[in-house]
């Protein structure tokens, strides 16, 4: 499973609900009406991470595919058909924005996390040393996501856990927490 994340922010002038109702019409008109591959999406309000406005308040949202074949068809369903006027609503509204690719590595592909817990491999770790040190997190339920081909700004990894945890000893995280905009509710 691949996900396309995509950070973004609003213009100045654009009060917050209004943003965030322009966002969700979008992730409903996707939902009603989804690409080839597309498996669902969720869209978050986040504040610290360096790689979106700065770490001021922003946006992120999560577009989970089978896979990287998945990509071209989202990118055309986006802005086609019943998604068009939802999609350009939103992004006339938007300050700016940056994406990434990410493979699910190890865990559960949550649709309602409350925290993303953004990290690089330490120095001295092997992937495989990672990966067990993370195990017993994945194996409760947290999703571990990999940046795929360096493409992105954010970190190389990416823990999705539905509340705090203790990361293994030597792991410097930067802890987002997530407030749910889409799916409402969450």
């Amino acid at each position: 499973m691949l996900a396309y994340v995509f950070w973004h922010w609003k213009r100045a002038d654009i009060p917050v609900a209004d943003y965030e109702e322009r966002l969700a019409q979008f992730h409903l008109a996707l939902r009603a009406s989804p690409s080839p591959g597309l498996t669902g999406s969720a869209c978050h309000a986040i504040t610290g991470a360096p790689w979106a406005n700065d770490g001021r308040d922003a946006y992120e949202d999560w577009y989970l595919l089978g896979s990287s074949a998945d990509l071209d068809p989202l990118n055309d369903a986006a802005v086609s058909a019943t998604r068009q006027l939802p999609h350009d609503q939103a992004a006339a509204a938007a300050a700016g924005g940056t994406a990434g690719l990410y493979r699910l590595r190890a865990g559960t592909a949550s649709s309602s996390p409350r925290q993303a817990w953004w990290f690089a491999k330490p120095e001295g770790w092997s992937y495989s040393l990672l990966h067990e040190r993370l195990r017993p997190l994945t194996d409760a339920g947290a999703g571990l996501w990999g940046r795929q081909m360096t493409l992105g700004p954010a970190r190389e990894f990416c823990l999705h856990t539905s509340g705090p945890v203790q990361l293994p000893v030597g792991l410097d995280a930067n802890c987002l927490d997530l407030r749910a905009v889409f799916p409402r509710g969450v």
